[in-house]
């Protein structure tokens, strides 16, 4: 009677139809049936070659024999199974147009196990010479990144084929930001307009677009001067729903500027009159920054009105994120811990308030020298210490 192969034994035969040599490796039994993993070479001593290299890794857990599916199938399957459940709304339909419209065209042929680095590369290539952004190609390759991260972990395939690839480099936009002057001119002009408490607020405290439209009443404290962000607003194909902050730090309560704590007072008045005067039409949502009558601001308004207010103070171009740049750049500027700055703006980590904001680091560079000096040249020191013409002599 014939001896039963224990898993990962092999064979090695030649075949008769071309010559080359077979390597096959026993896996075990899957479903009552047995899998094997076949290994080809042109000679006897690269299949033995490649199957004691099959049989190491498999003795270690390595899936050697995994389930054979095109780019387009396990792209269409990670983003059932992974990018809807670890994602926001936005996110996740980013996700899907990327797929549907770039990757899936261009790769999704491809066997996952079979795509390679110059594929990738090529790909890369032809979207940017397509007219894509830079920033965009660097999305996609993103993407595709993360999906074969997944694929790498679940032993799918044996490397992330999308780290070999180099995107494009864009050039860094030049970031916007008023000068405390400017500040000035532009709250001075914001006055009296009905988004004066919206800007105001933005340009104190740096906080983001939907976190600003997510803010509700009880989240504003008027004794101790602070807001506490627990919500982001976020639209998507027509519909408003508030979600959770992108990450823990977002999580925060900031101390408010006393002229922003007024504009907001202002602010709440004038939406008490328009509640009086829209009673039978009111939707009370609880929102601080609401249309006249109560439901979700309107962002194409805000920025109609940014607009306005930027026209009026004879001051350029700006987006409203922009606000939260000057907000950065003025508290940074002021000498502002980097690490407080964080905190306020809800940074995931200082490297990032740190990069964001690197145009601010020379100027504070210079002040620190400034303030090493006049650390050193008053700190006391025996006469005697000190060499004829010594800078620490001088006033």
């Amino acid at each position: 009677m014939a001896k039963r192969r224990s898993n990962g034994e092999g064979t090695i035969t030649q075949r008769k139809c071309d010559g080359r040599w077979e390597a096959r490796l026993f896996l075990g039994y899957i479903g009552g049936k047995r899998k094997w993993k076949f290994l080809h070479a042109a000679t006897k001593e690269v299949a033995v070659k490649k199957l004691r290299e099959a049989q190491v890794q498999h003795a270690r857990g390595v899936n050697v024999a995994p389930e054979r599916q095109t780019l387009e199938q396990f792209l269409w399957r990670w983003h059932e199974e992974v990018v809807k459940l670890r994602n926001r709304p936005k996110t996740i339909l980013s996700y899907e147009q990327l797929i549907r419209v770039h990757l899936v065209p261009s790769l999704g042929r491809f066997t996952l196990q079979k795509l390679s680095p110059q594929d990738v590369q090529m790909f890369l290539n032809e979207r940017y010479r397509s007219g894509l952004s830079p920033r965009t190609v660097q999305y996609l390759r993103g993407v595709l990144r993360c999906a074969l991260n997944d694929a790498l972990r679940w032993d799918l395939v044996h490397r992330n084929v999308a780290t070999l690839a180099q995107p494009p480099k864009g050039q860094r936009k030049e970031m916007t930001a008023l000068g405390p002057e400017e500040v000035k001119r532009f709250l001075i002009a914001a006055e009296g307009h009905r988004l004066e408490g919206f800007f105001a607020l933005l340009m104190a405290t740096g906080i983001r677009l939907g976190e600003a439209l997510g803010l509700k009443w009880e989240d504003v404290d008027f004794d101790k001067a602070t807001l506490t962000v627990r919500k982001q607003l976020q639209r998507l194909k027509g519909s408003v729903s508030l979600i959770d902050p992108k990450t823990d730090r977002a999580l925060r309560t900031i101390p408010i500027a006393p002229f922003a704590i007024e504009a907001l007072r202002g602010h709440r008045s004038r939406q008490l009159e328009e509640r009086l005067r829209n009673a039978g039409k009111w939707e009370d949502q609880g929102f601080v920054f609401c249309t006249q009558v109560g439901t979700p601001a309107d962002e194409r308004k805000i920025r109609n009105g940014l607009r306005e207010i930027l026209n009026s103070a004879g001051l350029p171009k700006m987006r409203v994120h922009d606000l939260r740049h000057t907000c950065a750049t003025l508290l940074l500027s002021r000498n502002v811990n980097p690490r407080v700055v964080q905190e306020v703006l809800g940074h995931s980590n200082i490297s990032l308030t740190l990069g964001t904001y690197s145009h601010v680091l020379p100027t504070l560079a210079r002040e620190a020298a400034d303030q090493m000096q006049a650390a050193v040249a008053g700190s006391p020191r025996p006469t005697a210490l000190r060499p004829s013409g010594s800078f620490l002599a001088r006033p």
